[in-house]
């Protein structure tokens, strides 16, 4: 395994006001260049994770693991790097953790020796049984290497009584709750399951006679791989030199896609679940219009999540659509904060105010979410300082009231602004003239449903709602001081 155990000086910029994806997961299997369409496929979806990377790949004898701290630009940019991983099967991950330290071990994807042979795993999402099945694990002799949930699958595969690796990894997948994409690597397999409501995404695709696995289409379009079709809410998919062979291993359920992926997550030029995110983006911006918009002269985004929503709005409402702000794009390492008065300028590292554009006007202001609001308030101020007369801000996701277990990096709900504080309190907080969210049953007509059925929700929107499809074992068993860090024990 080729690991760098040095202190890289890498540092996300974390940006507190926003939710994160944890991690993306890509795959390919029967490509000479197999390790290369994963760095690539990493490279497309690096907007789900930016704290660390890693590929496996597999060359008929022996498996090569590469994984370090930083972007995938700077791991796997080097053809050198790419060199010492031959073969013609790979898998790669992204990782973005909530909590705890960030090091190399905790840095997927995974790899062991079984007694059937060697496996690379990795996860996107968050398994929440975690700590009970890690616990009982433990018990029972299992030895831990990280705080992963995902060394927790490892386990469970390894101490499964099943012969077969496809029965270990199923015996595995019915014991864990949660939401997942995974992709592993056997000797003679690649494997993708999702879990059994789907909440997490995972596509299939193909190049050549190359098959792929991703978390998003936008990874296949890179290395210029045609899309098959989504994973299947509860499917396994074995890919051998046989070809693709397809098990449903979880009894049937309705499918509860977190619907966060088409407000913020997924890249605009993806398609999740048969939907394109930018379209799916601009109707949540034209619905925003339809329920809440007020005379303005023009609407900017807060970029770059917030143009899609901004672009549907102004067409809606027929008003001008702007960039009264401009985002600055080389900020993805921490930027050298040296004393207090220049710390609470960190805002203006990310965007600027865009002064001819703004100043004298009545401003709608689009942005995708609003979490604990300490960067809506800066922005507000900003835009006012450019001059502009009035500042209304517009939001395309119903106000945030839970954290997420499913694989999101949120706050408690102590530090959610939404759920402590009435719209108009948060109006108030942030500097706006007036505020306004998108109803819940407004964002489900954007997607193209009548509303919200509360009897049978078609997306998982616990955050808004606080209906959570999945057991939350570990956390219905935890006191009040401890359950917000359990789960992020094993992020």
């Amino acid at each position: 395994m080729t690991e760098n155990l040095t202190t890289h000086p890498f540092q996300p910029s974390h940006d507190p006001d926003k939710f994160h994806e944890e991690c993306g997961v890509f795959g390919v299997y029967g490509s000479e260049d197999a390790a290369a369409l994963t760095a690539l496929g990493l490279h497309a979806l690096q907007h789900r994770g930016q704290e660390a990377a890693g590929i496996v790949s597999y060359d008929g004898k022996r498996f090569h693991p590469h994984r370090a701290m930083g972007l995938v630009g700077d791991i796997f940019g080097n053809r050198e790097v790419i060199e010492t991983m031959p073969g013609d099967s790979a898998i790669g991950h992204n990782r973005y953790s909530t909590a705890g330290e960030t090091v190399l071990r905790n840095v997927q994807p995974l790899y062991a020796d079984y007694s059937f042979g060697g496996l690379a795993l990795a996860h996107n999402g968050n398994l929440t049984n975690a700590r009970k099945l890690r616990r009982e694990l433990v018990q029972t002799g299992s030895l831990f290497q990280s705080t992963m949930d995902t060394e927790v699958i490892q386990h469970l595969i390894a101490t499964s009584r099943e012969t077969r690796l496809l029965d270990r990894f199923i015996a595995a997948l019915r014991a864990i709750d949660g939401a997942y994409s995974l992709v592993a690597l056997s000797r003679r397999k690649m494997i993708g399951a999702r879990d059994p409501l789907g909440v997490r995404p995972l596509v299939l695709g193909q190049i050549g006679d190359a098959w792929i696995l991703a978390s998003e289409t936008c990874a296949l379009d890179i290395i210029g791989a045609t899309y098959v079709r989504d994973i299947e809410p509860g499917e396994l998919i074995v890919i051998d030199e046989d070809g693709l062979h397809s098990y449903k291993p979880s009894p049937p359920a309705r499918k509860r896609l977190c619907i966060f992926e088409y407000i913020y997550f997924a890249r605009p030029d993806s398609d999740v679940d048969g939907k394109n995110v930018y379209e799916a983006r601009k109707s949540i911006g034209a619905e925003l219009a339809r329920e809440s918009h007020i005379d303005a002269d023009l609407v900017i985004p807060v970029p770059d999540s917030g143009v899609p929503a901004a672009i549907g709005y102004a067409a809606e409402a027929g008003i001008p659509f702007e960039l009264g702000l401009i985002r600055n794009h080389y900020v993805g390492r921490t930027f050298i904060e040296p004393t207090d008065e220049i710390r609470h300028l960190g805002v203006r590292l990310k965007h600027n105010a865009n002064r001819g554009q703004l100043a004298g006007k009545r401003v709608i202001l689009v942005d995708d979410s609003i979490v604990r609001g300490t960067t809506s308030k800066k922005i507000v101020e900003m835009v006012r300082s450019a001059g502009a007369r009035e500042v209304h801000v517009r939001i395309s996701s119903p106000p945030t009231r839970g954290p997420c277990f499913y694989g999101i990096d949120t706050p408690e709900a102590s530090q959610l602004l939404a759920a402590n504080h009435e719209v108009d309190e948060i109006r108030k907080l942030i500097g706006a003239d007036s505020l306004s969210y998108i109803s819940i049953d407004g964002l489900y007509r954007a997607m193209g449903e009548a509303g919200r059925n509360n009897e049978a929700p078609q997306y998982c929107d616990a955050c808004f709602s606080g209906d959570y499809p999945i057991a939350l074992t570990d956390m219905e068993h935890a006191d009040d001081v401890t359950q917000m860090s359990l789960l992020a024990e094993l992020a």
